[in-house]
């Protein structure tokens, strides 16, 4: 399907693969609702897009953690602002502490929780009945392997990101009599901050890169996908 005219939410994008999902839908002709917490790296973007198209996005600065109330806002300021919500990719994302599951301490629990499941939780709150009133909604929600396969000192990002695989697809079962469709991304393993921090003795250059990744959200948006699937770069 052509998204020329759609509008697009996404989370996380001001950086690394949001960021360059952002760009790759602004170039075919979405309009984009940005979200993340920078500001300067959201006018960044609005930089990119302009350049790219021509038109800029609309920017939201937002701390899923602090600011959750207004997350839970976002959907009918979406409806009265735009009237519509055609996509949304849920690329927003925390690197808890790596640390012994007998460590983890309490405000590291809590705030990986807040970013990597609360948040995805108020999104689907929030964005269903437009999603679901769209003429072909489509949501997108990065996952990972650590969801499926537990690595030591991975548990905190694991248990929560595993939390918000099952949401995700629990969703999607409860849409599937809907035109909406959702799904899981698993972009493997690519060159972001988050990457660089879990492991800093890898050489960026041997990854996937966000741009790549973002044209393949991107594309998988246009061709459409099979609801309740994981998608895997």
């Amino acid at each position: 399907m052509t998204l020329a005219g759609q509008v697009a939410l996404v989370t996380g994008a001001s950086r690394g693969i949001g960021r360059a999902t952002a760009l790759a839908l602004a170039k075919r002709g979405a309009h984009v609702v940005a979200t993340a917490r920078s500001q300067g790296g959201l006018e960044e973007l609005d930089d990119a897009i302009r350049a790219a198209t021509g038109q800029g996005a609309t920017l939201l600065p937002l701390d899923l953690v602090k600011e959750a109330e207004q997350l839970d806002a976002l959907g009918p300021t979406l409806l009265q602002r735009f009237g519509r919500l055609d996509l949304l990719v849920h690329a927003a994302g925390l690197l808890a502490k790596l640390t012994p599951v007998a460590h983890i301490m309490p405000r590291d629990w809590n705030e990986s929780l807040a970013v990597n499941l609360s948040a995805c939780w108020r999104l689907i709150r929030t964005a269903d009945p437009l999603l679901r009133a769209a003429p072909a909604g489509r949501a997108l929600m990065l996952t990972d392997r650590r969801t499926e396969e537990p690595e030591a000192y991975w548990g905190l990002y694991g248990a929560a990101k595993a939390g918000q695989h099952h949401l995700v697809l629990a969703w999607a079962r409860e849409v599937a009599s809907t035109p909406l469709r959702v799904a899981l991304a698993d972009p493997g393993p690519t060159a972001t901050n988050l990457r660089q921090v879990a492991m800093p003795g890898e050489d960026p250059k041997s990854l996937r890169q966000s741009e790549q990744v973002g044209e393949w959200l991107a594309a998988q948006m246009e061709a459409g996908f099979g609801n309740g699937a994981v998608l895997r770069a």
